[in-house]
C-alpha cells in the first residue's frame, strides 16, 4: 500500500514565473534610469547660469534701472497686428510723448533661441512702429528699455489673450 514516491526533479529558476515577475520592477528602473540619464546628456538646461555672482550684480543693475523708469514716469502701450506683423504703439513720459530710441525685447518662456529684439524710434507724439512677422502665440516676457539702456520697463504678455500690453513705471 505504500507507493514507491521518487522525487521529481525541480524545474531550473528560469521556467518558474515568480523570477521574472520579481525581475519586472529593477529592470524598468534601469532602462528609465538611462533614458533620463540620456535626457540629461543631450539637453543643456537653459536657465541655469554658470556665474551666481555676476548674475547677482546685474540684477542690482535691472533695479536701478527700474528706479529710473519711475524717476521718468515711463507708460508704454503696444498692440501687434498679426495681419501685417507689426508691433505698434506709444512711450510717454509723466503723460508726454517720449521720442527717444528704444528697444523692446521679447523673451520667449521656454526657448532661448526665439527670443527677438526690436528697435523703435517714436516719432514726435511718441508713437511707433516695430517689424515682428510671424510672432508666435505664447506667454512671451516683455522688457521694453532705453537706447542707453538707463531704464527699463518689464511684464509679462500673451497677446492672443491681451490684445494690448501697458507697461507702467511704479510710483515712487
Amino acid at each position: 500500500m505504500y507507493a514507491n514516491a521518487t522525487p521529481q526533479p525541480a524545474a531550473p529558476w528560469y521556467r518558474h514565473r515568480w523570477p521574472w515577475f520579481l525581475m519586472i520592477g529593477p529592470v524598468l528602473v534601469l532602462v528609465g534610469g538611462a533614458v533620463m540619464l540620456w535626457l540629461a546628456a543631450s539637453r543643456p538646461d537653459a536657465m541655469v547660469v554658470g556665474d551666481y555672482y555676476k548674475q547677482g550684480k546685474a540684477i542690482n543693475q535691472e533695479l536701478r534701472r527700474d528706479r529710473e523708469a519711475t524717476r521718468l514716469g515711463l507708460g508704454f502701450e503696444a498692440r501687434y497686428d498679426a495681419a501685417r506683423g507689426r508691433l505698434e504703439g506709444r512711450l510717454e513720459s509723466h503723460g508726454q510723448p517720449l521720442a527717444a530710441p528704444f528697444h523692446i525685447r521679447l523673451a520667449h518662456p521656454t526657448q532661448p533661441e526665439r527670443d527677438r529684439v526690436l528697435e523703435a524710434l517714436p516719432d514726435a507724439r511718441g508713437r511707433f512702429t516695430a517689424a515682428a512677422p510671424r510672432l508666435e502665440a505664447t506667454h512671451w516676457q516683455v522688457v521694453v528699455e532705453g537706447g542707453a539702456r538707463n531704464w527699463r520697463l518689464a511684464g509679462s504678455w500673451d497677446w492672443t489673450k491681451q490684445p494690448a500690453l501697458t507697461l507702467v513705471a511704479d510710483a515712487p
